[in-house]
């Protein structure tokens, strides 16, 4: 039987790399239920430190996580709170397929979202950019 995955994401910011991710990927931040948050903290399983308000919402500290929008559940992408801050290449990334026509526009739009641009790639009749998001993890447009 094949098994479903997640992909997980160190972050120092994860609510708002969550969102950045969602947007660049035309996806949905997944809600987290505010009244079990707080059921959770009045019965003592969690404290007020474990949570935080973001974007009006009270929602986990350490982790937010994106969702395809077809509510099928099975694609998620979990953005994890950790201390240390991002030091070397990833050996793992996306890569984003945007398509020929459309790289140079979705590098510039995900530049002026802060993105940033490492360098242009090539193999065969094929290529690509490096890019980097809001917290240095690098991935590519196709």
């Amino acid at each position: 039987m094949p098994y479903d995955f997640q992909l997980v994401v160190d972050s120092s910011d994860p609510h708002t790399l969550a969102d950045w991710w969602a947007e660049t990927l035309d996806w949905q931040v997944e809600p987290q239920d505010e009244a079990f948050i707080k059921d959770t903290v009045s019965k003592g399983f969690a404290s007020e430190d474990d949570t935080k308000l973001h974007n009006g919402k009270l929602v986990w500290r350490i982790g937010g996580a994106i969702v395809h929008p077809d509510g099928a559940g099975r694609s998620r992408v979990l953005f994890q709170q950790v201390p240390e801050p991002k030091t070397v290449k990833n050996r793992l990334h996306l890569d984003i397929r945007v398509g020929d026509a459309d790289r140079d526009a979705a590098r510039d739009g995900l530049v002026a979202r802060g993105a940033a641009f490492v360098r242009a790639g090539r193999q065969g009749p094929f290529s690509w950019y490096v890019m980097t998001d809001p917290e240095g993890n690098e991935f590519c447009l196709t």
